[in-house]
């Protein structure tokens, strides 16, 4: 026993070595620092098969259940001459289905964030059973009202029947960023280049009318002019508008986008207070980091993110990142009201965060820790989304669970309440959703199983992986890095735990590779081969990036290529 003993510590004294001891100096987020470093009850459940199990479901016209299928064809052909799969926002929505306003109330939110979540796990959403579903989402491009942007609706005959179209900023950008990033994923499809070309031009325009204020509920991208209502200031459009001119900038190298990314980020950091509204903040942050390495620009990222989650918002009260222990439950990490019934957190925009934030850490890595940590609480709370990961006595409707086939979750969950009325003897978290209230008297209770959030469970499909070690997980950062550079696989490897942990890092690459840690800013493994042992040290990150054997390295500029492909953005 003794020699096992031995030779077992003298494996670790071996690889300790090879521990990431960090040379980036780590930069704290206040938000996380109140979040729990191992969150319980800790479970983490495969988030890919979750996304594949969506898609295969949902996607399925002949569904049999209550209230199934999820999905009908609307054959309206507004803006183009073509059927659009129509897709439920919440479980029975009484405005919604073929038999519904002429079948053409659906959104983009749902639509889009299903397609890119489907793509981002590896399915072909352009040859599936015979439909093309990614060519479909063209029908919300506005170009029936002149607009010619993508939008939540088809058209404004059913806009008024739900959230946010033409009226209310975010709803009018955010279809954008999502279509840009289905626009990468299907770079061949018919008419998408001149239909982001459009929308870059648009949103170009725009910031060139705005002059630095974006100090308006919405933009009317018709007549070219800001507009205010009763409806909150969104200053942080300026995020949305910035992310999707950057990406036109690499897509189609016109210098006008760039200028244009830079004036609207400029625009974003001038406010003197925080203008975060819905889910836009994130992706000023990542920008904000990415364009600081890529062009050399000198955005605040610490001020970005800590908008993104203080829970500091003025006009939209208290929206950030929530974190605490709710009766037993540690439910840090979800995204949404910090204040509404003590903290409300949603599930799509939770999914959302991570696109940007993930890859935020390639292009500085000083938030690596940071970042690592608020995402293992996030994946970890986000499975009480789902009835079937939360105790049914803190659901609201756990009796109709059997509705959601295991791939629908709550829309989501709250320290009590906001029925205030209802359900008031649910201990929180309180999985439930909004869905009653839309349609009051008519929308049924299943409405507040939430299709259009858990639609977007591609997000972290395609991020999160399992390592050997319960509770250190492995990010790729590329997956949602959209319109990057050249790169090699890299994963930001986060330990929780108080003390050094070995984890087996599985090798992506079927050709031997350096491991090179961009936090640690050295080799730590060398002709690695389909997998290698690493130690983590205690509550620190590792950013691997998988580098081939024997690469060719020089510095320019700051930064570190091998082959001539950049793996360290911050090399001095």
């Amino acid at each position: 026993m003794k020699k096992y003993i031995k030779l077992g510590t003298a494996i670790i004294l071996a690889l300790s070595s090879l521990a990431v001891t960090a040379q980036i100096k780590q930069l704290k987020l206040n938000r996380v620092e109140e979040m729990p470093d191992l969150p319980q009850p800790l479970k983490i459940i495969d988030w890919k098969l979750m996304a594949q199990n969506f898609d295969k479901t949902i996607y399925n016209f002949n569904a049999k259940g209550d209230y199934w299928p999820m999905v009908w064809m609307d054959s309206t052909n507004k803006n183009f001459n073509q059927p659009v799969m129509g897709i439920y926002t919440a479980v029975g929505d009484v405005r919604q289905g073929k038999n519904h306003n002429k079948g053409m109330f659906h959104e983009a939110l749902a639509n889009m964030g299903a397609v890119m979540g489907a793509s981002l796990v590896g399915i072909d959403k352009s040859k599936q059973n015979g439909m093309n579903y990614a060519a479909m989402l063209k029908n919300y491009f506005n170009r029936d009202t002149k607009w010619n942007i993508m939008m939540n609706n088809t058209a404004p005959e059913v806009a008024l029947l739900g959230g946010g179209y033409g009226r209310d900023w975010w709803y009018d950008v955010y279809p954008n960023v999502l279509f840009y990033a289905v626009c990468e994923q299907y770079p061949n499809e018919k008419d998408f280049d001149w239909i982001a070309k459009s929308i870059a031009e648009k949103f170009y325009k725009a910031d060139s009318i705005l002059k630095g204020d974006y100090n308006y509920s919405y933009f009317d991208y018709g007549q070219m002019k800001p507009m205010k209502n009763q409806i909150c200031a969104q200053q942080d459009a300026a995020a949305g508008h910035a992310w999707v001119l950057y990406a036109a900038y690499k897509k189609f190298g016109d210098e006008r986008y760039l200028n244009g990314a830079i004036s609207a980020m400029t625009a974003l950091e001038s406010n003197k207070i925080n203008p975060t509204y819905e889910l836009l903040m994130p992706f000023g942050a990542y920008l904000a980091a990415r364009m600081n390495a890529e062009q050399g620009t000198k955005f605040d990222v610490q001020k970005l993110l800590g908008w993104t989650f203080d829970g500091t918002a003025v006009c939209r009260e208290g929206w950030g990142v929530l974190t605490g222990k709710w009766n037993g439950y540690d439910i840090s990490g979800v995204v949404g009201s910090t204040v509404d019934h003590g903290g409300y957190g949603f599930l799509m925009n939770t999914f959302d965060a991570a696109w940007p934030l993930i890859p935020t850490v390639r292009y500085d890595p000083a938030y690596a820790d940071a970042i690592g940590k608020w995402m293992l609480n996030a994946v970890n709370a986000s499975r009480f989304f789902y009835p079937q990961y939360m105790p049914a006595d803190r659901q609201t409707i756990p009796q109709f669970a059997d509705v959601t086939k295991g791939v629908i979750a709550y829309e989501g969950f709250a320290k009590t309440s906001t029925f205030d009325t209802l359900y008031m003897d649910k201990k929180g978290p309180v999985a439930q959703g909004d869905g009653p209230k839309w349609v009051p008297g008519q929308n049924p209770d299943v409405s507040q199983f939430s299709v259009y959030g858990s639609g977007h469970v591609g997000v972290f499909g395609a991020i999160v992986e399992k390592t050997n070690i319960e509770g250190v997980l492995k990010l790729d950062v590329l997956a949602t890095d959209f319109y990057r550079n050249k790169a090699y696989p890299t994963y930001l490897i986060y330990n929780p735990y108080n003390k050094s942990k070995i984890i087996t890092y599985k090798v992506k690459s079927a050709k031997k590779v350096d491991l090179y840690d961009a936090i640690a800013q050295k080799f730590i493994a060398k002709n690695v081969l389909a997998k290698s042992n690493i130690l983590i040290a205690a509550n620190q990150s590792a950013l691997i990036v998988e580098t081939p054997a024997n690469s060719k390295l020089i510095k320019n500029k700051g930064k570190l290529l091998a082959n001539g492909i950049v793996i360290d953005y911050q090399k001095k």
